[in-house]
């Protein structure tokens, strides 16, 4: 970098925010403009924002910026799954074998509030709030504004334009529009929504339920899921499909109707929340999808990053730390061709689209899998297995869900081809019998391992025949 280039970052969310913080750090003049107003001064909206699980991916954007420690101090510990069946009865399914992996429940806003104070207080950055975008000149890196406030339009350029608008990005939307430029996309939406309700905390700021865990109430067509606060509460989550169900959104349409579905279905869940058809019919529902699209960069001049390049649904709780990783990639790749913005560029989506479409597909992968198998007993059995594998070999065996979740240093693309094929010669191998009880644990594993190679082997030849 030869002079103080000027960089123009369209959204302050969790990506936005990081990426400021990062590349003020780097030397860089940042504009950092955000449609909403400044969350450190208005209560956001409730039930339009779902609890965030923050994993390793993301700890170490937030470490690279120096505000892991600081964030930590915002998370709560989840070791496992706790599901809930119809009768109130509980178990447990730990996330690792290892004692020292587990998720981390942390409050989105709690969590941008605190990278935007950090950003602030950088010399070379300003914040802009109450401005949205209408036009991105793609070429020039520049984009007109609104003033919410005062309903005037203005401009900002930089020398390169960032886009973390999210999943609604005008800036993708530039693209999508612009006639000179070749851009695909895709949105896919599930037929569930989700819907925000909460387990308050105990007269005495205590938790109702056990708070190192990530609490499931599967129902195969449906679910229920709930992370701890730090104020004793519970964020709750119903997803549920829109309609066509005997029990969806479109049906509930009475307090009378909530309960009746609730006690049916999450007995003892209703019996923590004294609010529940209040909060049902207060809260919006909102709708679940996946956006792909590509190319992410144009002209040497703009870059989608995070939610506006590649937005996820929730259910591997992988969406805020995917949009972190995307700024250690991008800060890595800096490192390498700083000063050729479109190589950098370049270089950023050829090392990232595979393994943003990889963490896509694995979201719904796992929203069937928490819904419809967590309560299985197939599923038990494999996971009883596969935590059993890394309490007794921990640098053999990583389940999927830690290579995912656990493994920053492979990516999710080979987390996600190696994790299915394990999961498949699990799966396989229980279901032929194969797996005796009569066996130690070394020879299970080895049996898996060798199925698994097997496995992969015959996906690649597959691959490589298409």
């Amino acid at each position: 970098m030869t002079k103080q280039e000027h960089i123009l970052i369209v959204g302050a969310g969790l990506c936005g925010s990081l990426l400021t913080l990062r590349m003020a750090q780097r030397g860089y003049k940042v504009t950092l403009v955000e449609k909403r107003p400044d969350l450190r001064k208005t209560e956001q909206d409730a039930g339009r924002s779902i609890n965030l699980a923050l994993s390793n991916r993301g700890l170490q954007g937030l470490r690279l910026a120096g505000v892991e420690e600081e964030a930590k101090k915002l998370c709560i510990p989840m070791y496992g799954r706790m599901i809930h069946d119809k009768q109130g009865n509980t178990f447990l399914s730990k996330y690792s074998g290892r004692n020292n992996e587990y998720i981390n429940s942390i409050s989105r806003p709690g969590l941008n509030m605190l990278l935007l104070d950090a950003a602030e207080k950088m010399p070379n950055v300003t914040l802009v709030f109450n401005h949205g975008c209408k036009t991105v000149d793609l070429e020039n890196a520049s984009a007109t504004f609104k003033n919410y406030e005062t309903g005037a339009e203005t401009s900002f350029s930089g020398d390169i334009l960032l886009g973390t608008d999210g999943a609604g990005s005008a800036v993708r939307k530039s693209m999508f529009n612009h006639r000179k430029f070749l851009f695909s996309f895709s949105q896919q939406w599930l037929t569930h929504g989700y819907k925000e309700l909460e387990i308050p905390a105990t007269k005495e700021g205590g938790y109702r339920t056990d708070k190192g865990a990530l609490h499931i109430w599967p129902r195969g067509e449906d679910m229920l899921i709930a992370l701890p606060n730090l104020d004793g509460s519970f964020t709750v989550t119903l997803f549920l499909p829109y309609s066509n169900s005997d029990y969806c959104f479109d049906n509930l349409t009475t307090p009378e109707m909530v309960l009746e579905y609730f006690t049916k279905e999450f007995p003892d869940a209703v019996a923590l929340m004294p609010n529940l058809a209040e909060e049902f019919f207060q809260n919006p529902t909102g709708p679940l999808g996946t956006i792909k699209c590509s190319p992410w960069n144009c002209y040497g001049k703009t870059l989608l990053l995070g939610d506006a390049a590649h937005a996820i649904v929730p259910f591997y709780g992988q969406g805020m730390n995917a949009s972190f990783e995307d700024v250690v990639v991008f800060d890595a790749i800096l490192d390498k061709h700083e000063g050729d913005w479109t190589k950098v560029f370049h270089e950023y989506e050829k090392n990232r689209i595979a393994d943003t479409n990889a963490i896509a597909d694995l979201a719904v992968d796992n929203f069937h899998e928490m819904k419809e198998h967590t309560a299985s007993e197939l599923f038990q059995q494999k996971r009883k297995l596969e935590t059993a594998f890394e309490a007794e070999f921990p640098k053999e065996y990583y389940s999927k869900y830690s290579l995912v979740t656990f493994n920053e240093a492979i990516s999710y693309d080979e987390a996600m081809k190696k994790g299915r094929a394990q999961d498949k010669a699990i799966l396989n191998l229980i279901d032929d019998g194969t797996l005796k009880d009569t066996m130690t644990l070394r020879e299970k594993l080895e049996l898996v391992k060798k199925e698994t190679k097997e496995i992969l082997h015959d996906d690649a030849v597959v691959r490589n025949l298409k």
